[in-house]
């Protein structure tokens, strides 16, 4: 008797990036929540090469998470060889011991050229597995002295919101992860997807300044935001033209010297300092989807000159204007016709 055909199943070859978050006893639950959120969703509208994601635990289950959630993993730590993204979300303390396997997974993760990001405290996790050496980095700012003194060979950045380098990242406190992630989207799919992301979050896709802007601020009275939001509109779209502060004051229908002080409280910076970085952030999407020559781009973002351009990205950015698009390029595009456009919010290109 005939045997029937053999029925062969092809599976696809997945090729979009497998993220894996590590999980433990006593895991930092806001910090999780972020690479869960960032990386965990379902996405649809962002393309079929959106990113997988797995949990790997480190220690048998059920896992306790801070706040009495209990975390049921994907996999142990088997996961973290698969791994094209880990993600190490805090740590249970900075002088906490990190077990032997998991430094070991760590090292053939890096080996093979997976990306490694710690939010918060999971710095000390990298430090502990010798991936920070010789390396700058970050953390919250009430462990930061404690990270130099451990690992002085890491070069310590306290005043950042995160660090890039290259396939190892760490970011300082919880909320900074956020930004951290949405930077490891827009590297790897662009402004448009990290910008995406952020309006499902209902954040901003890039803040500027580092941990030591967060001083304590009065909430703004909901009517300033009133008065002001016009103006912000029309600078966003005007970027390329002068505007002098009494000329905002006479706008916003202010003095010069309550129009300082609402301001502040509103935005939490000064009006210079808020033009220059919607400016810088005009500049960057300029260069990320135009052919557009470096002293054309700064003409359109209102910093008149190429050289006024690449001294503010050098003195924010760490980059030239010429490294920045070589680095961050994505779509080749017409230009842009010239006038003040709406500035996109972006991500920071490393440790900004």
């Amino acid at each position: 008797m005939a045997q029937p055909p053999a029925i062969v199943q092809i599976m696809p070859i997945a090729t979009s990036p497998l993220v894996v978050a590590l999980a433990y006893d006593g895991l930092c639950t806001f910090e999780f929540g972020v690479a869960v959120e960032v990386f965990g969703l379902s996405r649809p509208e962002l393309g079929p090469d959106w990113y997988r994601f797995a949990v790997a635990a480190l220690d048998a289950g059920p896992l306790r998470a801070v706040g009495g959630i209990r975390v049921e993993a994907d996999g142990g730590l088997d996961l973290l060889d698969q791994a094209d993204i880990l993600v190490i979300p805090g740590w249970r303390g900075a002088r906490e011991p990190v077990p032997d396997d998991l430094i070991a997974a760590l090292r053939r993760a890096d080996d093979r050229g997976a990306r490694i990001l710690s939010i918060c405290s999971g710095a000390f996790v990298l430090a502990a597995a010798g991936l920070l050496n010789g390396r700058r980095a970050t953390t919250h700012w009430r462990y930061a002295a404690t990270l130099g003194e451990l690992y002085p060979d890491i070069r310590v950045m306290p005043d950042v919101l995160y660090v890039d380098e290259d396939n190892i990242l760490t970011s300082a406190g919880s909320t900074a992860g956020i930004d951290l992630c949405l930077h490891l989207v827009r590297r790897d799919f662009g402004p448009e997807a990290a910008n995406s992301v952020a309006r499902r979050l209902v954040v901003q896709p890039h803040r500027e300044g580092g941990q030591a802007q967060f001083i304590e601020t009065p909430v703004p009275i909901s009517r300033e935001g009133a008065r002001l939001a016009p103006l912000l509109d029309h600078l966003r779209e005007k970027l390329a033209e002068e505007h002098s502060l009494s000329g905002m004051a006479s706008r916003a229908g202010m003095s010069v010297r309550t129009f300082l002080r609402r301001f502040q409280s509103l935005t939490g910076t000064t009006p210079g300092d808020w033009l220059l970085t919607e400016r810088l952030g005009r500049a960057r999407d300029l260069l990320e989807t135009s052919s557009l020559p470096v002293e054309e781009v700064a003409t359109l973002t209102g910093f008149g000159s190429a050289a006024t351009l690449r001294h503010h990205f050098r003195r924010r950015l760490g980059l030239s204007p010429a490294n920045y698009r070589e680095r961050f390029r994505r779509v080749t595009g017409p230009a842009p016709k010239k006038k003040g456009a709406a500035v996109a919010d972006h991500a920071p290109p490393h440790d900004l």
